[in-house]
């Protein structure tokens, strides 16, 4: 008995149904369902509520944040923020572990690299687009009539405005965007608690509910060596949540495939899914040996690790959905319900009929191509991967922007320089230890035969390769890999770094291996997806939210429990539950699935000073994905009740279906975050900037 497939909220089926289901959808900002909202609310989101709320999120680094006072601070979770707080730390001071306080601006943390986004305009130009694609072009053509114009739309607009501007693309094609950004590049690390009590409960615990969790981090924003002093900021809560209330969630949800086709999620079914987790079990398993070497070792290891445990967990849940065999039955009869629509009207048949079966065809390419595509690549090697982007710059900037690669186009090629001079922690022990692992692995996959690990080897053993490249090369300081990109392709022509020499052999492999998925699967993917989506439009109307694109989103759903384990799982958890889990597995004298419910030092010697009733975490109906993580829950007035950090275990097939029985966020509650830090951490001048008293 699978309780999910119960209530299954298709994609497909609710776009030839008369609405969607009142909460699910991850909407954008010029298309939100305020009819919806308000039929149901009693009240919708006006356009000043909406500006407030986009001007005052951030977009980090594979998460979300916002800022939460005038003077530019920023609050994410503390997992959004735990890579950057570990380049900040060292083998004497370990921020992720024992956490960091800044008693004094002057003391705030710059974080190298760190870059945080705000978006301030969004342009649809998916008519100037469609001119330039002229009707009937092959798909090879098409894919690269429409890389031509975005490219040029893309340096127009950012010579206008200044901003960051990203190509967005929406309903598989069927609309074209540019979002435009103001980037924030001095970050520095205000606040962290340790690592035990932001992921208390451990891998166990992880997307389940009820939740114990305090996984929050703090930056702020600095412009010209001063506080940044955002437009819009969201003002803490002046009271709290209960059961039942109305909240919004606003961020960057990484990617759905809900509106894949079902040949599309077959293919990730059997083929991309289980060969994806297999390469993460691959590098988890290298990444844990590793730490076994030393306490330095792990702590180097130990966020790369977290990393990779939550990603297989979450991919696994994914997987769930699509071996849901009720849940692909119904998405097979949706679209077998599209295809006929689509072929009793003259002119969608013509353009769109054949659609179906040339994507699946596609696939079938992609799936002969999968094992070379999972294997050729850096091998888990920073420095060579530093290499192969010094090689292919000096390679691609002499063209025209229009030839290159997309990503080394004008409007790219600052960014990608800009990343390689950016100083980041380098440990030439685990480099070599992970290099080594990754040549073994693909010698083993791919055969020694194999054009890849031919030019790789060259006859010797995966360690004298990855030994010598390692301790022969130069490309882990930044200085270096600045004066090659300053001596531009005779530099690297001249540079006789074991790494710049391998990435020479590399990238003509790469590239032929890339032609033939873009030739041959993406454009094919991209032209059709784009085909069914424009007869989705014209059957449908625009009823509905796209996939996921990591670009800002807007859901929403009330404080709510929902059925499992033979009862109701409540909306809140609690200061009290948390130790009562605590103690439930024997305190801090027990080491119970390697501490995962053991607590800081600083969190016992406090426990009489906190109220046991404060909530902790909560669960909401709101429809959210990889990406959200960190994002800011609000309230009608615009305030901060929240801060999203998971989901539960029932939400993981959401990537391809909505479900919303089960379907649940999981927040910290505001008052938590506030609670701990007065009580716990006596960070009183944070909590006087945080709540503006």
């Amino acid at each position: 008995m699978k309780p999910r497939s119960l209530a299954l909220s298709l994609l497909a089926l609710t776009l030839a149904a008369a609405s969607l289901r009142a909460e699910e959808g991850m909407w954008t900002f010029d298309n939100l369902p305020t009819k919806q909202i308000s039929e149901k609310y009693g009240w919708a989101p006006d356009q000043a509520w909406l500006d407030h709320v986009r001007l005052s999120v951030l977009r980090f680094p594979g998460g979300s944040g916002s800022f939460v006072s005038k003077d530019g601070l920023v609050l994410t979770n503390h997992h959004v923020g735990r890579g950057w707080i570990q380049r900040v730390s060292s083998k004497d001071a370990d921020y992720v572990k024992n956490g960091f306080a800044a008693a004094t601006r002057e003391q705030e943390l710059k974080v190298p690299g760190l870059e945080v986004m705000t978006l301030m305009a969004t342009d649809n130009i998916t008519e100037r687009l469609a001119k330039a694609v002229k009707a009937g072009l092959p798909e090879k053509e098409a894919l690269k009539a429409r890389e031509v114009e975005i490219e040029k739309i893309k340096q127009e607009m950012q010579q206008k405005s200044g901003l960051t501007c990203e190509h967005v693309s929406l309903y598989q094609g069927g609309e074209h965007w540019i979002y435009s950004y103001k980037k924030h590049t001095d970050v520095r690390l205000v606040f962290a608690p340790e690592q035990q009590i932001a992921f208390f409960g451990g891998d166990p615990d992880n997307f389940t509910f009820p939740r114990h969790n305090l996984d929050f981090s703090i930056f702020r924003v600095y412009e010209n060596g001063q506080p940044y002093q955002p437009k819009e900021f969201l003002h803490w809560t002046q009271g709290g949540l209960k059961a039942g209330d109305l909240t919004f969630v606003t961020g960057h949800p990484g990617r759905t495939s809900r509106q894949d086709t079902y040949a599309q999620m077959v293919y990730s079914r059997d083929v991309a899914i289980p060969m994806r987790l297999k390469a993460m079990e691959r590098r988890k398993g290298a990444l844990v040996e590793y730490a076994k070497t030393s306490p330095e070792a792990a702590r180097q290891a130990s966020t790369q690790i977290f990393g990779i445990e939550n990603g297989i967990k979450a991919t696994n849940g994914y997987w769930s959905g699509l071996k849901d065999k009720e849940a692909m039955a119904r998405i097979a009869a949706a679209e077998k319900d599209l295809r006929a629509k689509v072929a009793k009207d003259p002119k969608l048949k013509a353009s769109v009929g054949g659609s179906w079966e040339k994507i699946e065809r596609a696939t079938q390419v992609a799936k002969g191509m999968a094992k070379d595509s999972l294997n050729v690549g850096t091998a888990n090697s920073t420095l060579l991967g530093y290499a192969l982007s010094l090689v292919r710059i000096a390679d691609e900037e002499p063209l025209p922007s229009e030839k290159r690669l997309p990503e080394y186009s004008d409007a790219n090629l600052k960014t990608q320089k800009t990343r390689l001079g950016i100083p980041s922690p380098y440990y030439p022990e685990q480099e070599a230890f992970l290099f080594t692992k990754g040549l073994e692995d693909a010698a083993r996959e791919l055969g020694p035969e194999h054009r890849f690990v031919k030019a790789m080897l060259g006859g010797k053993s995966a360690a004298q390769v990855a030994k010598a490249a390692v301790e022969g090369s130069k490309l882990g300081d930044p200085e270096v890999r600045k004066a090659l990109l300053a001596g531009g392709k005779k530099a690297i022509a001249d540079s006789k770094d074991p790494m710049i020499a391998l990435a020479k052999k590399l990238d003509p492999i790469a590239r032929e291996l890339r032609k033939k998925q873009e030739d041959l699967v993406a454009s094919v993917i991209t032209e059709h997806a784009t085909r069914i989506a424009r007869a989705r439009f014209a059957i449908y109307g625009k009823n509905t939210y796209p996939d996921a694109t990591f670009t800002l989103r807007l859901t929403y759903g009330p404080v709510e429990g929902y059925p499992a384990n033979g009862t109701l799982i409540q909306p809140f958890t609690t200061f009290g539950g948390l130790f009562d889990r605590y103690d439930g597995w024997g305190g801090n004298e027990a080491k119970a699935h390697g501490g995962a419910w053991t607590l800081p030092q600083r969190w016992v010697d406090k426990r009489g000073a906190l109220n046991p009733s404060v909530p902790f975490n909560f669960a909401h109906k709101v429809d959210i994905i990889g990406g959200n993580s960190g994002s800011p829950v609000i309230d009608k007035r615009g305030e901060l009740v929240g801060l999203i950090f998971d989901g539960n275990i029932e939400s993981l097939p959401g990537n391809y279906f909505y479900d919303e029985k089960v379907n649940r966020g999981v927040a910290v509650d505001a008052r938590a975050l506030l609670h701990a830090l007065d009580k716990v951490y006596g960070a009183t001048g944070l909590v006087a900037e945080l709540t503006g008293k």
